[in-house]
């Protein structure tokens, strides 16, 4: 993807391909995982328990795959950047912590856990290279 960003025409919409880049992929895949997770958390005995956190993972997946989708046609110069980035941080920072209290119980929720905290610093790191 870093490629990708570097040859566009006109050059790079970011001051920091790298950056761009790793926040696409760690958005792609929270997005992924955390859908996984809400699927995996209906198949769970106790569902009920786990209404919040369904409701949690495809609210963090919506948003992480909307700010994919958008960065990647934008990058970091579109209007909606910077408060893309605080709704990916916002939701990636709830869904962690949702999945977290399930992680003893729930490899999924640990796994899901995990890649919303990666998703999270992968948007501060972009949030604060746009200064």
């Amino acid at each position: 993807m870093t490629e990708m960003l570097e040859n566009r025409p006109g050059g790079p919409r970011t001051p920091d391909p790298r950056l761009l880049a790793e926040c696409l992929r760690a958005c792609a895949e929270c997005a992924q995982v955390c859908n996984a997770c809400a699927d995996a958390c209906l198949a769970e005995e106790m569902v009920a328990d786990l209404a919040d956190c369904i409701r949690i993972d495809l609210d963090c997946a919506g948003i992480c795959a909307t700010t994919s989708a958008v960065l990647s046609r934008t990058g970091t110069t579109g209007p909606a950047t910077a408060s893309l980035l605080h709704a990916c941080i916002a939701a990636c920072a709830a869904c962690a912590e949702e999945c977290q209290q399930h992680a003893s119980m729930h490899q999924h929720c640990r796994i899901c856990a995990e890649a919303c905290r990666r998703c999270l610093n992968a948007c501060e790191k972009l949030l604060l290279s746009l200064g």
